[in-house]
């Protein structure tokens, strides 16, 4: 009987053992798949923030190659156009001009490229300043030629008064007649190698002022999107780090649980 009783004692405490342990392992399992959700959601974290990190460098990869292609495209002039060509050519026409006829020729000549420029002013806007600069002296070759033809006409005429006193055999009248018309005719030479100087210093000087336009509106270009990247660089760093503190607080926070 005693042997029974001991035998019975002893089955009542390995069942009762055995329920303590059941609760313990169901905790232990139900805290294991807590684990592994925290484990996948901090490395879905630090995957994010690899990819925002990728993206970042592609952002600002992608800003240098537009600011490069910016830079390129201004370095490569669009209109190849020689502006400062037309006014010298319209100042040697008038120089050479030796009649009212050829004066006619070289302001009709200075007129034609006066309507083109005018009209290339509304198409090509980056070199408005040498247009500008053209466009004017083309008008002061019209004028000129206007003004020259005048003086044609005021030579050919002091030439008709000295070949009449050469006939009526007044020489000092006519020897002064002489130097006047060697006189004016020295004038005008020297006035119109001044046009062309004139003309060659103003299309200098349009061309100087579109460099520099040019380069200013590169570095204005370039300053805007290095502007731009750096904007968006710090707000993926932002949210990068934002994302490093996240996935840094998830093991904190299982640590705490698991003391719980």
């Amino acid at each position: 009987m005693k042997d029974i009783a001991i035998q019975g004692a002893a089955h009542a405490a390995a069942q009762q053992s055995a329920s303590r342990e059941a609760p313990v392992e169901a905790e232990t399992e139900a805290a294991a798949p807590v684990e592994m959700d925290e484990e996948g959601g901090f490395s879905s974290l630090l995957s994010q923030g690899e990819e925002e990190a990728k993206t970042l460098v592609e952002m600002i990869q992608e800003a240098q190659e537009k600011a490069e292609a910016q830079r390129e495209a201004l370095k490569l002039p669009k209109n190849s156009t020689r502006y400062g060509d037309a006014p010298l050519e319209a100042y040697a026409r008038l120089a050479r001009a030796r009649s009212t006829a050829q004066v006619n020729s070289a302001t009709g000549y200075a007129r034609r490229r006066l309507a083109q420029f005018k009209t290339a002013l509304h198409t090509d806007s980056e070199n408005s300043a040498r247009i500008k600069a053209a466009i004017s002296q083309l008008q002061k070759a019209v004028n000129r030629g206007e003004r020259k033809k005048k003086e044609l006409n005021q030579e050919r005429l002091t030439e008709l008064r000295r070949a009449k006193a050469a006939k009526e055999e007044k020489k000092e009248k006519e020897k002064l007649l002489r130097q006047e018309i060697r006189r004016r005719k020295s004038q005008r030479m020297v006035r119109e190698s001044g046009y062309l100087r004139e003309a060659e210093i103003s299309d200098r000087l349009a061309a100087h002022l579109t460099a520099t336009q040019m380069e200013l509106r590169q570095q204005a270009q370039s300053l805007t999107a290095s502007t731009t990247a750096s904007v968006e660089a710090a707000a993926q760093q932002y949210a990068a780090a934002g994302a490093s503190a996240a996935a840094s607080a998830v093991p904190m926070e299982a640590g705490f649980s698991g003391q719980a």
